[in-house]
Formats: structure tokens, sequence, C-alpha cells
């Protein structure tokens, strides 16, 4: 149980609540409210959640929270935006395509 409490110290001790989070839901519209509401739990800031959108993208530094493992995810994986490249959209991920990434953690859903 300690580890379990030192482990989400340290996740939401890496987050900083003032930058954007896009939450890919993979078509779960389902399970989006759950999924806002564990982000909020493990410290990010409920007004800076945004839907991902396919011809939109973050900045450096903004994070990524994708439904996980679709289509019947248990968790959510958090991951930093590292790189964002101007590229030509594809059909399945849009300007994402262009988009390099860094994994933090998971959240279960809850």
């Amino acid at each position: 149980m300690l580890i379990n409490t030192i482990h989400s110290f340290i996740q939401m001790s890496q987050i900083d609540s003032q930058k954007p989070v896009y939450l890919f839901v993979h078509g779960r519209i389902d399970l989006e409210p759950i999924a806002i509401n564990s982000l909020v739990t493990n410290g990010f800031s409920k007004d800076k959640i945004i839907s991902a959108k396919s011809d939109e993208v973050g900045n450096v530094g903004d994070y990524m929270a994708m439904l996980w493992f679709p289509p019947n995810p248990d968790h959510i994986k958090i991951q930093k935006i590292t790189k964002v490249e101007h590229v030509a959209p594809d059909d399945m991920t849009g300007l994402w395509k262009g988009v390099s990434k860094e994994d933090l953690f998971q959240i279960k859903l809850k």
C-alpha cells in the first residue's frame, strides 16, 4: 500500500496542472466522464482537459491521455508531447501523426 501511495505522489508531482491534456477515447465516448474523473483525481486540472481532434494538435510540453488498450480499455496511458512536426494528415491519426511523445505513467480507469 505504501508503494502505491508513493507511486501516486510521484505521478502527481510530474504533472504541470496548467498544461493542457488531450484526451483520446478511441470511440469510447461512454468512458469519457470516467476518464476525466480519473485524470482530475491524479492531478490534472478539469478545465485543461481537451477532447482530442484529428485536425488540432497540442504543443511541446502538453500532455496526451489515451484510453488503453482499445476497444476495451482498462487504464489511461499518460504521455508528454516532446516534438510536433508539420505533416500531411493521414486517415487514422490526422495531424497527430507528426507528434512525438514520451510515456510518463498509467492511471487505472475507475
